[in-house]
């Protein structure tokens, strides 16, 4: 992998491989800086940093791998990758290992925070500080939007599976973007656009099928990571998207229970808050984070 220069901000496209997986990642600032380890949800990429990136690589190490599954990085036939969250965890724990990332912090967003939050619970000497948003680890947290995959979990029936196939495609995708934006102007097409074309890719709709059945894992751990706020307590910052049709305030502001180091923010945006909010999230982030380093 080619040294990233000091002061280099632009973003760089790279892939490494982890344990075979071939894993696409945006690259940004100065590796002696904090590194900012940038988890995507469903059913987006690293592609949803795209602004972040460039209002943070001037103070910032960042990176944004893209999941197996999603994006550019490899999507291993199913039937020798299991599409588990643990899985998804381990691999990402393996490419901040090739990459060499040690203590940073991590920016968990919709599917990202079960996977930071499972890094978090094997390392959590690593972790420096989170920023979640809309990222959920509590079941108040979860809206009635999740009852057709929670029928699911409980019956995981091949009927209520072909059910949720409604869930992916191109219009739900571009609802997730625009829901709770008080400009859908401001949400760009070719976001919500590429990820439909993505999912819409030869095998991956069962991928996510398999994704949606194993979310059940991370509410299983809802009692874990939450243990972990209360005992490690590590500084949080939860920036949240307050009309986001899946992940309701009431799961930002319970962190602040749980951790005294914890704060809560709600945004008048929706799940894809950054598409609309990147500057303020940019600047409670640069907020955040110079308090810690006083």
């Amino acid at each position: 992998m080619a040294a990233i220069s000091k002061n280099e901000h632009r973003v760089h496209y790279r892939t490494v491989s982890v344990d075979g997986v071939n894993i696409f990642y945006r690259g940004a600032g100065d590796p002696d800086a904090l590194t900012l380890l940038l988890l995507h949800g469903f059913p987006s990429s690293s592609h949803m940093y795209r602004e972040l990136i460039g209002l943070l690589a001037d103070g910032f190490h960042l990176v944004a791998p893209d999941l197996p599954g999603f994006g550019f990085s490899d999507a291993p036939d199913r039937s020798r990758f299991k599409y588990t969250f643990d899985n998804l965890a381990r691999v990402i724990d393996g490419f901040t290992h090739v990459l060499g990332v040690q203590r940073n912090a991590i920016y968990v967003f919709d599917y990202g925070a079960p996977v930071g939050f499972r890094l978090a619970l094997k390392h959590p000497e690593r972790v420096a500080a989170i920023i979640s948003q809309n990222g959920n680890a509590y079941e108040e947290g979860l809206s009635d939007g999740w009852n057709p995959i929670q029928k699911y979990w409980r019956e995981p029936t091949e009927a209520n599976r072909a059910a949720l196939r409604d869930l992916l495609t191109a219009e739900f995708t571009k609802m997730q973007y625009v829901h709770g934006a008080v400009d859908q102007t401001l949400v760009a097409p070719e976001s919500y656009t590429l990820d439909a074309a993505l999912l819409a890719r030869p095998g991956n709709a069962d991928i996510q099928l398999d994704l949606f059945l194993d979310y059940a894992s991370n509410v299983a751990l809802y009692p874990k990571f939450q243990e972990y706020f209360r005992a490690s307590k590590p500084p949080l910052l939860a920036v949240w998207g307050k009309s986001d049709p899946f992940f309701l305030p009431a799961g930002a502001q319970a962190f602040t229970r749980d951790n005294p180091n914890a704060e809560a923010h709600l945004l008048d945006a929706g799940h894809f808050a950054l598409e609309t909010h990147a500057a303020e999230i940019a600047g409670r982030i640069r907020t955040f984070l110079a308090r810690l380093a006083r």
